[in-house]
């Protein structure tokens, strides 16, 4: 597999919002892009949403190189992806599809490209199933919006391997991310797991009238969220045992916590919740379209990753 300084040309294969978002990323980094997508006016949308990320990306900090002019397109997928160095795959969420797509590119490019798929629930191992060089093929999911959020989760399929795990995050690091590596396959992986069982609560806790949509967002931005910005769970609760850390957190903490999980909800997502929580949303957005909440998210993410950057000495 290609190191990281052997990779110049990634391919975006998919010009959504996710693919968008890995171009504006990896054009940030100072690399050559070509992005291919059949859909009509695929390649319009996707310069004006790089045209609207690039002042954030400015903003955060350009490497040498970085140029939005190093973008191109190239809507027939075999034309578009030669010559790459590694590939971005952002299809739509649908297993065969994704079966079919990886098929192909495994037919056009030589073996030592990583084919990396940003499929947010997939398992590779059925994704690579029908590769001949299956070995190289990884799961490189980011989180949204990937031109900001730092993490990539990592993981291979049945017969991904090891050099190509390592080459993808190698790759990933060089580029600014943080990759965490899984070390087995989960649908979902791990962060929209972990973003699926906490939703999960906050949809009960709004189902049975406990609190509203807004101030169930509230309890979580202002409260656990600010920690969880810079400090995982159980790190988090390592420090709640105070200097016993986390044997003296779970030893007088851990059937209080217990009582807690055997009290979470399940809820099925009726006509009635569903009404619930988009009445809610809407109340909480107070009028701010998509785009304008989409634009405070950004400059939130923005605020938060520009004060935990390093001051260069």
């Amino acid at each position: 597999m290609k190191p990281p300084h052997e990779i110049r040309r990634v391919a975006i294969v998919g010009a959504g919002v996710i693919g968008s978002g890995w171009a504006a990323h990896f054009l940030a980094q100072g690399l050559d892009v070509v992005a291919t997508d059949p859909a009509p006016k695929a390649h319009e949308d996707m310069v004006q949403r790089i045209d609207r990320i690039w002042p954030l990306l400015t903003q955060l900090g350009l490497k040498p190189g970085a140029s939005r002019s190093r973008l191109t397109f190239n809507p027939t997928l075999e034309e578009a992806v030669k010559g790459a160095d590694f590939v971005q795959e952002n299809g739509p969420e649908r297993d065969e599809f994704k079966r079919s797509l990886f098929k192909k590119l495994d037919a056009i490019l030589p073996p030592d490209v990583v084919l990396a798929s940003s499929s947010s629930g997939l398992l590779m191992s059925s994704i690579q199933s029908e590769c001949q060089h299956a070995e190289r093929c990884v799961i490189g999911h980011p989180f949204n919006p990937p031109y900001l959020v730092p993490l990539v989760e990592v993981v291979g399929g049945a017969r991904t391997s090891p050099e190509a795990i390592a080459a993808a995050m190698q790759f990933y690091a060089a580029t600014g991310k943080h990759p965490i590596h899984l070390r087995k396959e989960a649908i979902g992986h791990v962060a929209n797991r972990l973003q699926a069982a906490l939703w999960r609560e906050a949809i009960h806790l709004v189902a049975e009238g406990v609190a509203s949509v807004e101030d169930v967002d509230a309890a979580v931005r202002l409260g656990p969220g600010l920690r969880w910005s810079f400090m995982g769970p159980h790190l988090t609760f390592h420090l709640a045992g105070g200097n016993g850390g986390m044997k003296h957190f779970l030893d007088h903490l851990a059937g209080p916590v217990g009582t807690w999980w055997a009290d979470l909800g399940a809820p099925v997502l009726t006509p009635e919740i569903r009404a619930m929580l988009t009445s809610g949303v809407n109340d909480e957005a107070a009028g701010r379209s998509i785009a304008e909440l989409e634009a405070e998210r950004d400059q939130s993410l923005l605020k938060l990753l520009l004060r935990a950057k390093p001051v260069a000495s």
